[in-house]
């Protein structure tokens, strides 16, 4: 049986998520307009800088900031390409932090769907729905 949309864009964002170089947690993101994908990422150094499987994470208030979030670097993907963000849906395996939030609503993102509900900032939500994001859970 073919899995509806959501479904394979989730199970896309899964596979991105194994190119993760941060094991603290294995994120995924793919970015889509009109059930195209525009560009992918996943957490990880800056390209040609250590990655925390080779160097060890670089820890700062509790948060790992030697790796881009996935969301980040899939805008950063499609901005590399000339590709816009503008009306796309955020698949992403993960509920996305403040930061990354911020940057999604400037993107033009118009949708998120996430899988995993971790560390699920209440400020981030009333952003999204705020700048009038509409966002889901995929089981």
């Amino acid at each position: 049986m073919r899995p509806d949309w959501d479904t394979y864009f989730i199970q896309i964002a899964n596979a991105v998520a194994s190119r993760s170089t941060c094991d603290r947690a294995h994120v995924g993101c793919v970015l889509v307009r009109e059930k195209r994908i525009l560009s992918t990422g996943f957490n990880g150094s800056p390209a040609g800088l250590d990655h925390c499987d080779e160097a060890g994470h670089l820890m700062i208030e509790g948060h790992c900031v030697r790796t881009i979030h996935a969301e980040v670097n899939a805008i950063v993907q499609a901005a590399l390409h000339g590709v816009s963000t503008k009306g796309a849906i955020c698949y992403v395996t993960h509920f996305p932090c403040i930061h990354c939030t911020k940057t999604l609503i400037n993107a033009g993102i118009t949708r998120i769907i996430y899988q995993n509900g971790y560390r699920i900032d209440a400020n981030a939500k009333a952003f999204l729905a705020q700048a009038g994001v509409d966002v889901g859970q995929h089981d």
